[in-house]
């Protein structure tokens, strides 16, 4: 196709192969096979005069969009190799929705405008799982520990705090700690959904020599608080996401409240182009 499109913005042989960088004989074999796999004349020529038939005039406009086409998916096939262009899965909890995501989203979309960002909220579980199992090219959980399948960055910290009916006794605490919350009715997610959480908040009631009571045991953090606000019960959440509490609830700081990391995590076989920048996005905030 390049070397019809050189004869045909030519239409002269000696031009058109110099334009290739090839001597006139295989330049004219060329033209001459296109011609006969085509089973068509594309050209009128002569000693003196080469002209587009009119099935070559239509044959140089196909030409020119192919080449265009092509052209373009060898840039495509380049961007997307290099990290500029392509998908990116990530991952993240209730918890990085209200904080973390829309802050590092936007700093990768002004830097990687032309890949696709696919967001999937999920339960801390599902995130590790589907990280180990390629579904997801990264993530912002809390930190689980060392894992050696995972490479992570620290995107800050984050501590759990008391969420409370606004009517209930400890609503006007300026602090609380363990044993002020002995007795009372705790909605938290079970271990097997938010695991670090979940121990989290057996420790710090341990250290205070309480044994927790966990009523109810939802799988989502936004469940947990509603169903404070209708005075079910208190809860230890991360104070991520205190600042967007339903009508009717109060937080409240804990007294030593445990603290977990929050880091941006993907595989650490991971080949996907896309994540490095992402990376590079999270150690500069």
């Amino acid at each position: 196709m390049r070397y019809f499109v050189a004869l045909a913005e030519t239409l002269h042989f000696g031009h058109a192969a110099a334009r290739m960088n090839m001597s006139q004989p295989p330049f004219s074999r060329q033209i001459a096979g296109i011609e006969k796999a085509l089973g068509v004349r594309l050209f009128e020529r002569n000693s003196r005069h080469v002209a587009l038939t009119p099935a070559g005039r239509h044959f140089l406009g196909d030409c020119r969009k192919t080449l265009a086409a092509f052209e373009a998916a060898c840039r495509d096939a380049q961007l997307v190799a290099s990290g500029v262009k392509g998908e990116l899965r990530l991952g993240f909890t209730m918890y990085a929705a209200q904080s973390v995501i829309p802050r590092l989203v936007r700093r990768y979309a002004e830097i990687r405008p032309d890949v696709h960002l696919i967001l999937e909220e999920r339960i801390p579980t599902e995130i590790d799982e589907m990280l180990l199992e390629g579904r997801l090219d990264a993530a912002v959980n809390f930190a689980t520990g060392d894992n050696p399948h995972l490479k992570t960055a620290s995107l800050g910290r984050d501590r759990l705090q008391l969420v409370v009916p606004a009517d209930h006794r400890l609503a006007g605490e300026e602090a609380v700690g363990p044993q002020q919350m002995e007795g009372e009715r705790l909605i938290a997610a079970p271990a097997a959904v938010a695991p670090t959480l979940r121990s989290a908040i057996a420790i710090y009631f341990a250290a205070g020599g309480v044994v927790p009571f966990f009523g109810f045991e939802p799988r989502l953090q936004q469940t947990i608080v509603q169903l404070v606000a209708e005075g079910l019960g208190i809860a230890l959440v991360p104070q991520s996401i205190s600042a967007q509490l339903p009508a009717g609830t109060v937080s409240r700081p804990l007294i030593d409240a445990p603290e977990f990391d929050v880091v941006l995590c993907a595989p650490a076989a991971s080949k996907s182009p896309t994540v490095p920048s992402l990376f590079e996005v999270a150690m500069m905030a």
